[in-house]
């Protein structure tokens, strides 16, 4: 094993836990056949891929091929280490692990160590600045702040709010712990000059830490506590090797068991507005940072959600940035919209302190509204409806909205309602809608006729069933390779299977991943005395690995096997074995060669290397024929 935690106490951190609930934290999934199916969250796709089969306890992804078990999982998701690993399972699983264990890592590369020393950065600044806000008489006129904004002491920990005073305080901090220069210079928490010195970034604001998807503070917003003309009302971050604003959305962390749990998530316009909901029991929102919703973002919630509700400020601006948000969002995401709106022309934090809790969380529950909706309240603005061009105009901008709507059902809705209010009749209505409708039709079909056609909605139908023996993230693989994926397959689940192929003499897989995955199952059968998957993925420990095992699993093969295709498979490999043989030699005949500064025989031997390499990709080309 690569980690010193107890291969048993690793078992039961594993076995505790089901893999589709803990992957269901990222990646909301839906039951096809025998596996859970979603979007892939290693790469952005249209067309789920990615699959969980629970009673393996596996996933994989068909695209891009990653695979393994709850620990690696996490592992590629989150850049951590083994122990990290278990030791996040086993919080989700409720599961006490010794400190010692959890205190372990493997080592880092120089790009994680960077990533590691900026994390601990920032949580020690994390750390700083609550304290003087909580417990210094330089924090008390932010505290108070804070508290007449409705939050208090409980609220202010859960979201990390600190408060950097006019004192520049953090850079002393750090230069006395003797922390790195360049790591400070990268970091984004101190201001640079041209003469390389190094100031606070942030000064007399109240901070909200931004943290990734699991929780990790990454960059800091901080709001100003004395309004000045000089100063921008909030100061972000700039963007590091931590912090990217595209890809980050606030309170996400924190939200997403909310989402899942709601099947739905509430996208409000700050940070402020986030926590007054949450306060108010409203726990599955998150805000974007300061900006539009881009397309990171929007597949960050796709991931996890299949509706979405705006709630922005219901003033003219936010009305328009909620416009603004519908139709971005219309074209660009798979996600079923609604929309929120706060009376009076309130923001969300301001509501829920004028109006209280309980008439908050009502807005939530009774005043949903559906895009269309909005869009007809929204289009009056501006208008006078006592006057007849106005009520053209609004008409005309109403069918126009309606002719979107793939729904019949719900355009005869908004039609009746259109009809009464200006006392129209629905046929005559409905013949205008079609000509509206015929008119974008020709439109589309001009060259250069205006915008692009939206992109379909993403399909959640799950890729068909894998072809036997075929690794489905490569796409169609040679006849040697098939018959090694299944006898690899074989070899490892039927025990019989496996003392008669290690008993042929000379035996050894063509490709260098399946014969290392043989060598690891020899050493495994040695202290195990069955194959379980899961268990063995961990017992490798090599995470390049790990993909090509699961992928097996998801082959469609026949439950048995027989004596007759266990020999042809391996009459298959062996027949391929001697140009692989050649190979071997004649590169361990090149290394002699160098070793001894043969020049002249260097040249030979990779003369004949060459051809022989031509004649294994001749015979793999006839195997697909």
């Amino acid at each position: 094993m690569a980690n010193l935690i107890p291969e048993e106490k690793v078992d039961q951190v594993r076995t505790a836990v089901n893999i589709a609930d803990f992957v269901g934290q990222y990646v909301q999934l839906k039951k096809a056949g025998k596996n859970l199916f979603g979007l892939c969250p290693f790469h952005e796709e249209r067309t789920p891929s990615f699959s969980v089969n629970e009673q393996k306890q596996i996933f994989h992804c068909f695209s891009c091929g990653r695979g393994g078990n709850v620990f690696s999982f996490i592992m590629d998701l989150e850049n951590l280490s083994f122990p990290e690993a278990v030791a996040k399972v086993a919080d989700f699983g409720h599961i006490d692990l010794p400190a010692s264990y959890t205190a372990q890592s493997q080592p880092a590369t120089p790009k994680n160590q960077e990533q590691a020393d900026l994390l601990k950065l920032y949580a020690d600044s994390t750390k700083l600045y609550q304290h003087v806000l909580m417990n210094t008489e330089a924090g008390e006129p932010a505290l108070s702040y804070l508290h007449e904004r409705g939050l208090d002491d409980d609220i202010i920990k859960t979201f990390d709010i600190g408060y950097a005073p006019p004192e520049r305080l953090l850079l002393d901090f750090f230069q006395e712990h003797q922390i790195d220069y360049q790591l400070l210079r990268q970091s984004g928490l101190f201001i640079e000059n041209q003469a390389g010195e190094l100031r606070d970034r942030f000064v007399g604001r109240v901070l909200f830490p931004i943290k990734d998807a699991s929780g990790r503070v990454i960059a800091f917003s901080g709001r100003i506590l004395k309004k000045s003309p000089d100063e921008p009302k909030y100061l972000n971050s700039p963007e590091t090797k931590l912090f990217n604003k595209r890809s980050v959305l606030f309170n996400f962390d924190l939200a997403r068991g909310a989402i899942r749990q709601n099947k739905s998530v509430v996208l409000f316009e700050g940070f402020m507005d986030v926590i007054a909901a949450y306060r108010a029991g409203i726990q599955n929102g998150v805000a974007s940072m300061g900006t539009s919703l881009t397309n990171e973002q929007i597949y960050m919630l796709e991931r996890v959600t299949d509706q979405l509700y705006i709630c922005y400020d219901s003033d003219m601006p936010g009305q328009k940035a909620t416009d603004r948000a519908l139709k971005l969002l219309g074209g660009n995401s798979r996600l079923k919209l609604g929309v929120i709106q706060m009376p009076d022309g309130m923001d969300p934090d301001e509501y829920l302190r004028s109006a209280g809790t309980e008439k908050f969380a009502a807005v939530f529950s009774a005043g949903q509204q559906t895009p269309t909706a909005f869009e007809m309240q929204y289009l009056r603005h501006d208008l006078n409806l006592q006057n007849t061009q106005d009520q053209l105009t609004y008409i005309a901008a109403v069918l126009q909205q309606l002719s979107q709507l793939d729904s019949s059902v719900e355009q005869d809705l908004y039609l009746n309602q259109l009809g009464q209010e200006f006392g129209l009749d629905k046929a005559d209505l409905r013949q205008q809608l079609r000509r509206v409708v015929g008119q974008q039709t020709v439109h589309q079909q001009q060259p250069h006729g205006g915008p692009p056609t939206p992109p379909p909605p993403v399909d959640m139908t799950p890729p068909p069933p894998t072809i036997t023996g075929m690794a489905p993230d490569n796409g169609p693989i040679s006849r040697v390779e098939r018959a090694e994926r299944l006898l690899l397959f074989r070899l490892l689940h039927d025990h019989d299977v496996w003392l008669r192929v290690m008993a042929i003499a000379g035996f050894h897989f063509v490709h260098d991943n399946y014969q290392q995955i043989l060598v690891y199952a020899e050493a495994y059968f040695k202290t195990h005395p069955q194959f379980e998957l899961a268990n063995f993925t961990d017992f490798m420990g090599d995470q390049a690995l790990q993909p090509v095992v699961t992928s097996l699993e998801f082959m469609d093969v026949a439950s048995e096997t027989s004596k007759e295709e266990v020999a042809d498979l391996v009459n298959v490999i062996m027949n391929q074995q001697p140009v692989a043989e050649k190979i071997n030699g004649k590169k361990a005949e090149l290394t002699t060669a160098k070793q001894l500064g043969n020049n002249d025989l260097v040249q030979q031997l990779t003369l004949e290397l060459i051809e022989l390499y031509r004649q294994a990709q001749r015979v793999q080309q006839a195997d697909n024929l």
